[in-house]
């Protein structure tokens, strides 16, 4: 999928992508479901496509190499398992030097670990995929440090307006903005898990910013024969299920895989998501859509770029608990309304295949590659040996040789 050389016969290479995550990829998340799915989608395309971030436990498939166990952090609200001790960064840098990639793809490129390691030493031409949305104390208390590290990015996206506006507050510069991307087939020809009744399924981490406290308020005014599945866990985990007691119809999942938490959108009557802020990109209200699920959220800013009130969704007041139970119940009760939201869901998901945002980015690695290439030419024509010297920096770096 890259030029070959006018002078040489010989095929080029594939092109080498290194997609790297600062988050832990067996963690349920946003950025790692982007991740993920991006990685899977080159590599059907014919690219090789391989994922560096840390993962607790096995790697998630075998086109992911692993940088050492997350440390769950503190950041704006939420908790972030990013890998930023020094064990998972030296392993970051072995293995960049090992790989040799043409074009490295950074997803949130400024969290500490992994990635802010790679824009430091920018081997390659760089991709930096921006997520966060609202209001960032990193930016604000980093500014001169991390935008200096920004400057080696030669390409900057942004997946919402409401993230570009966040970095681009605080550190300028210009953005492309591509929406987050789903594998449709997945959820498309997934088999519905087989729930009795009338279903309510939540799925986010449990924390305060993703406003299960406020659903399983609702609820209680829901009728009787309403049921509520509650997928994920989370750091509030406890202190809601104590909230409810042992109620009989709330049930809570735990963890799921990618496979069940599809089972179970397909399956449920509807699905919930009551957060209150802090969301840059509904990618969880295009999965329900996709999996044939009428949508009920809040009407925060990063939904409003997936989801249309009275259209694809009903979208309430965010932390309004009567108005969520008044909107789940009108798509509970009023079967048309559930199937014309059913059916403008579907429609609007197909706005969001992960094959179009792909093609998008090699698009772009394939520009970034042909640059490196003819830069490199000139170097050696030149006798340039900068890149030459990094390598063996980083040789050095890995295999250090005795008394020097």
């Amino acid at each position: 999928m890259q030029p070959a050389s006018p002078t040489s016969d010989v095929a080029p290479r594939r092109l080498r992508i290194g997609i790297i995550c600062p988050y832990s990829l067996s963690i349920p998340g946003g950025v790692q479901e982007q991740v993920m799915g991006l990685a899977r989608e080159l590599r059907r395309m014919g690219l090789e496509a391989r994922v560096l971030g840390p993962c607790d436990g096995p790697p998630p498939a075998s086109f992911v190499s692993p940088l050492g166990n997350s440390l769950p952090t503190a950041s704006n609200g939420s908790i972030a398992p990013i890998a930023p001790d020094p064990a998972a960064q030296l392993r970051t840098i072995r293995l960049l030097n090992e790989e040799d990639f043409d074009v490295l793809h950074l997803h949130e490129p400024l969290a500490p670990g992994p990635t802010e390691t790679a824009l430091f030493l920018h081997p390659a031409p760089i991709v930096a995929t921006f997520h966060a949305a609202g209001v960032s104390n990193g930016y604000k208390y980093l500014r001169a440090p991390l935008g200096k590290l920004a400057d080696n990015i030669a390409v900057r996206v942004a997946v919402s307006k409401d993230a570009k506006a966040l970095i681009q507050d605080s550190f300028g510069g210009e953005y492309e903005v591509f929406f987050n991307g789903l594998e449709l087939p997945r959820y498309r020809t997934a088999t519905p898990r087989d729930l009795p009744g009338r279903t309510i399924f939540f799925c986010g981490r449990h924390e305060e910013r993703k406003g299960l406290g406020v659903l399983l308020a609702a609820f209680g005014d829901l009728p009787d024969d309403v049921r509520l599945l509650i997928g994920s866990d989370g750091p509030d985990t406890k202190r809601l299920r104590s909230s409810v007691g042992e109620h009989p119809r709330i049930e809570w999942l735990g963890r799921l895989s990618d496979a069940d938490k599809i089972a179970y959108l397909k399956g449920a009557t509807v699905f919930c998501a009551p957060s209150l802020r802090g969301e840059s990109f509904g990618v969880v209200l295009i999965e329900a859509m996709a999996a044939g699920t009428p949508v009920v959220a809040s009407s925060l800013q990063g939904y409003q770029n997936v989801a249309t009130d009275e259209v694809d969704a009903l979208l309430c007041e965010p932390g309004d608990a009567a108005a969520l139970a008044a909107a789940l119940r009108r798509v509970l009760d009023d079967d048309a309304l559930a199937e014309r939201l059913q059916q403008a869901g579907q429609a609007r998901a197909d706005d969001f295949s992960m094959t179009t945002l792909a093609e998008q980015y090699v698009a772009i690695y394939e520009r970034l590659a042909a640059d490196r290439l003819a830069r490199r030419a000139g170097r050696t024509a030149s006798g340039d040996g900068r890149v030459s010297r990094l390598r063996r920096f980083l040789g050095r770096m890995m295999h250090p040789v005795a008394g020097s």
